[in-house]
Protein backbone atom coordinates (compact mmCIF):
# COMPACT_ATOMS: atom_id res chain seq x y z
CA UNK A 1 0.00 0.00 0.00
CA UNK A 2 1.47 3.43 -0.88
CA UNK A 3 1.56 6.54 0.97
CA UNK A 4 -1.67 8.94 0.98
CA UNK A 5 -1.69 12.48 2.06
CA UNK A 6 -4.26 12.32 4.71
CA UNK A 7 -5.57 15.94 5.87
CA UNK A 8 -8.10 16.66 8.29
CA UNK A 9 -8.73 20.19 9.52
CA UNK A 10 -10.66 20.73 12.97
CA UNK A 11 -12.76 23.37 13.83
CA UNK A 12 -14.29 24.70 17.29
CA UNK A 13 -18.08 24.19 15.79
CA UNK A 14 -19.52 26.35 19.18
CA UNK A 15 -17.53 29.84 19.99
CA UNK A 16 -19.99 31.36 21.43
CA UNK A 17 -21.73 33.66 24.87
CA UNK A 18 -24.19 31.98 26.48
CA UNK A 19 -27.69 33.33 28.03
CA UNK A 20 -27.04 32.27 32.27
CA UNK A 21 -28.61 33.32 35.21
CA UNK A 22 -25.92 34.63 36.33
CA UNK A 23 -25.14 36.06 32.79
CA UNK A 24 -23.20 36.13 29.72
CA UNK A 25 -20.47 33.13 29.68
CA UNK A 26 -18.19 32.68 27.05
CA UNK A 27 -17.70 29.07 25.83
CA UNK A 28 -15.55 27.19 23.22
CA UNK A 29 -15.06 23.34 22.67
CA UNK A 30 -11.16 23.22 21.67
CA UNK A 31 -10.60 20.54 19.35
CA UNK A 32 -6.91 19.15 18.77
CA UNK A 33 -4.90 18.68 16.82
CA UNK A 34 -6.36 22.02 14.97
CA UNK A 35 -4.86 20.78 11.70
CA UNK A 36 -4.32 17.26 11.05
CA UNK A 37 -2.07 16.75 7.90
CA UNK A 38 -0.51 13.12 8.01
CA UNK A 39 1.33 11.54 4.93
CA UNK A 40 0.58 7.77 6.04
CA UNK A 41 0.05 4.49 5.09
CA UNK A 42 -3.49 3.60 4.19
CA UNK A 43 -4.54 2.07 6.92
CA UNK A 44 -3.26 3.26 9.62
CA UNK A 45 -5.61 5.14 12.78
CA UNK A 46 -5.60 9.17 13.24
CA UNK A 47 -7.22 10.59 16.78
CA UNK A 48 -9.32 13.99 17.04
CA UNK A 49 -9.94 15.01 20.06
CA UNK A 50 -12.61 17.43 21.57
CA UNK A 51 -13.38 18.31 24.56
CA UNK A 52 -16.01 20.66 26.76
CA UNK A 53 -16.81 22.13 30.52
CA UNK A 54 -19.49 23.18 30.09
CA UNK A 55 -20.77 19.50 31.58
CA UNK A 56 -23.17 18.88 28.76
CA UNK A 57 -24.64 15.34 28.28
CA UNK A 58 -24.62 15.56 24.71
CA UNK A 59 -21.44 15.68 22.09
CA UNK A 60 -21.30 15.36 18.01
CA UNK A 61 -18.96 14.71 15.71
CA UNK A 62 -19.73 16.39 11.89
CA UNK A 63 -18.17 16.03 8.67
CA UNK A 64 -18.28 18.75 6.06
CA UNK A 65 -17.01 18.22 2.56
CA UNK A 66 -16.33 21.05 -0.06
CA UNK A 67 -19.48 22.06 -1.48
CA UNK A 68 -21.68 19.96 0.88
CA UNK A 69 -23.37 20.54 4.45
CA UNK A 70 -22.65 18.89 7.41
CA UNK A 71 -22.90 15.34 7.83
CA UNK A 72 -23.37 13.67 11.47
CA UNK A 73 -20.58 10.65 11.93
CA UNK A 74 -21.25 9.66 15.61
CA UNK A 75 -23.13 11.34 18.73
CA UNK A 76 -23.82 10.61 22.39
CA UNK A 77 -26.69 11.87 24.66
CA UNK A 78 -24.67 10.57 27.77
CA UNK A 79 -21.09 9.28 28.42
CA UNK A 80 -20.01 6.50 28.06
CA UNK A 81 -22.87 5.83 25.36
CA UNK A 82 -22.37 6.55 21.83
CA UNK A 83 -24.61 6.06 19.06
CA UNK A 84 -23.93 5.51 15.14
CA UNK A 85 -24.81 9.13 13.20
CA UNK A 86 -25.53 9.12 9.22
CA UNK A 87 -22.22 8.69 8.26
CA UNK A 88 -20.09 5.95 10.74
CA UNK A 89 -18.67 3.63 8.37
CA UNK A 90 -14.52 4.11 8.89
CA UNK A 91 -14.88 5.91 12.01
CA UNK A 92 -14.87 5.15 16.01
CA UNK A 93 -15.81 7.04 18.91
CA UNK A 94 -15.56 6.79 22.59
CA UNK A 95 -17.36 9.05 25.67
CA UNK A 96 -14.70 7.87 28.20
CA UNK A 97 -16.01 11.16 30.47
CA UNK A 98 -18.95 14.00 30.28
CA UNK A 99 -16.27 16.17 28.88
CA UNK A 100 -14.41 14.20 26.58
CA UNK A 101 -15.42 12.51 23.14
CA UNK A 102 -12.35 11.68 20.74
CA UNK A 103 -13.27 10.39 17.18
CA UNK A 104 -11.01 7.92 15.67
CA UNK A 105 -10.37 7.37 11.71
CA UNK A 106 -10.04 3.50 11.73
CA UNK A 107 -7.96 3.09 8.55
CA UNK A 108 -7.53 6.83 7.26
CA UNK A 109 -7.49 7.25 3.48
CA UNK A 110 -7.65 10.24 1.06
CA UNK A 111 -11.57 10.08 1.05
CA UNK A 112 -11.72 11.31 4.75
CA UNK A 113 -9.66 14.47 3.87
CA UNK A 114 -12.62 16.74 4.93
CA UNK A 115 -13.52 19.62 8.04
CA UNK A 116 -14.47 17.87 11.15
CA UNK A 117 -16.59 19.40 13.64
CA UNK A 118 -17.41 18.82 17.45
CA UNK A 119 -20.07 20.29 19.38
CA UNK A 120 -21.80 19.85 22.68
CA UNK A 121 -25.09 20.47 24.18
CA UNK A 122 -27.52 19.99 27.23
CA UNK A 123 -30.02 17.78 25.80
CA UNK A 124 -29.97 16.35 21.90
CA UNK A 125 -31.05 19.15 18.87
CA UNK A 126 -31.60 15.59 17.04
CA UNK A 127 -35.30 14.34 18.97
CA UNK A 128 -37.47 16.34 16.53
CA UNK A 129 -35.32 14.25 13.87
CA UNK A 130 -35.07 11.38 15.21
CA UNK A 131 -39.32 11.88 16.36
CA UNK A 132 -40.21 12.77 12.38
CA UNK A 133 -37.97 9.79 10.97
CA UNK A 134 -39.95 7.04 13.35
CA UNK A 135 -43.44 8.53 11.85
CA UNK A 136 -42.68 8.13 8.77
CA UNK A 137 -41.86 4.34 9.31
Amino acid sequence: MGSRLLCCVTSSFWDFLISSPTGLVESEIPQTPKYLIKSRKTGQKATLTCTQDLDHNCMYWYRQDLGQGLRLIHYSVAAPNTVKGDIPEGYSVSRPSTKAFPLTLESANHSQTSVYFCASSYSTVLHGHLLSMQKNR
